[in-house]
């Protein structure tokens, strides 16, 4: 590995996050292709999955392809799905030299596409900024490894973590500057997820807005008994920009019938204890080929994700006044009897929002 290869795989995983949040259930790839240390072809996974990254570049390459080395930023696709293999298509362009971040750990790929470069002649160096990599393709390494999207969770919040008063005003505790960043959020993840309560108190449209994207992510709610208002922006809005609702097997049959009328998805989900199973609700996700939520609550979603590990990623906003022990908490009760027996994250990145705070945190992959 050298610094040049460095430098043109954090290109191609530059370029892969073009596709976050639009090319589910495919993964977000970046190539870069470089014939004498010129780029002589960009690309990155397309909406809806295809073309490929590879595809894309080659394309744009043309001849120029052959001898040129190429980074990809996840190993090369080595199965016919709806597109032939991209590790064939490297191979029919004659390219010298494969430079790839990670391999893939779909089943169908795993190793058999640098197997098939290998076997081709083709020199082939991996793990090329492979933690950054991992880092990038976290959640298509967890729907395929483990059956579940990636779950980031939100909390926009007072000082002392309330995210709305006793009688419960809400809007707004953060300022324009946060909320701008958290529509950003939502354009990298596939799907924007909250609780029943939140979409019955603040009636959410859930959508990306003033950043002059045009797709938008799946909204997802949670609500075991379905019980969700029917003239909400999400009803009237289902049939633009797509819905998706979990509900436990008891959810009145009226209303299931009533929410697929207005055009959304309903997805069946086992129940644990008052509400529905977290686990099974993202397996319910994933099978759906999600590899992306954007959870932004409410406290009762978010306690239940934390207590089942389910979050991999933490996104906070603080406002820097109290609202006090009367207000809503941000998260509902753990259950929790030591500290040793929270759920523990890095923090990554710090920064001001305008007059708030914006801070996020990690935990350890895989």
């Amino acid at each position: 590995m050298t610094d040049t290869d460095t430098r043109y795989m954090a290109l191609a995983l530059s370029l892969g996050r073009r596709g976050q949040g639009t090319c589910w259930p495919n993964p977000a790839v970046g190539c870069v292709i470089v014939r004498d240390a010129r780029i002589v072809g960009r690309g990155w996974t397309k909406p809806g999955g295809r073309p490929h990254a590879e595809t894309e570049a080659l394309a744009q390459a043309g001849s120029q392809a052959r001898g040129a080395t190429a980074y990809v930023s996840l190993e090369p696709c080595a199965h016919h799905g709806q597109t032939p293999p991209c590790a064939e298509a490297l191979i029919k362009s004659r390219v010298g030299r494969v430079v790839c971040a990670v391999e893939d750990s779909d089943p169908r790929v795993s190793g058999q596409g640098f197997a098939m470069l290998r076997a081709a002649g083709i020199e082939v160096t991996t793990g090329v900024l492979r933690a950054e990599a991992e880092r990038e393709h976290a959640g298509f390494f967890l729907k395929t490894e483990q059956g579940r999207p990636s779950v980031t969770l939100k909390i926009a919040g007072s000082f002392d973590g309330r995210i709305a008063t006793a009688t419960g005003q809400s809007k707004w505790i953060t300022g324009p500057e946060a909320r701008r960043i958290v529509h950003g959020e939502r354009a990298r993840h596939d799907a924007v997820m909250v609780g029943a309560g939140t979409a019955r108190s603040d009636d959410p449209a859930l959508t990306v807005r003033d950043l002059g994207y045009k797709h938008q992510p799946v909204r997802v709610v949670a609500s075991r008994h379905l019980d969700l208002p029917l003239m909400g922006q999400l009803a009237r809005t289902a049939r633009k920009v797509p819905v998706w609702l979990c509900h436990g097997a008891g959810a009145d049959a009226e209303r299931l019938r009533a929410w697929e009328g207005l055009g959304a998805r309903l997805l069946p989900c086992a129940v644990h204890g008052v509400q529905l199973d977290a686990a099974d609700l993202l397996r319910q996700l994933g099978s759906a080929g999600l590899t992306s939520v954007f959870c932004e609550g409410g406290s009762a979603l978010a306690a239940s994700l934390l207590a089942e590990d389910l979050v991999d990623e933490l996104v906070g906003f603080s406002a820097g006044f109290a609202i006090g022990a009367e207000g809503l908490p941000a998260i509902g009760a753990l259950g929790l009897d030591s500290l040793d027996a929270a759920a523990r994250f890095d923090l990554v990145e710090t920064r001001p929002a305008g007059r708030d705070v914006m801070h996020r945190w990690r935990r350890s992959l895989r």
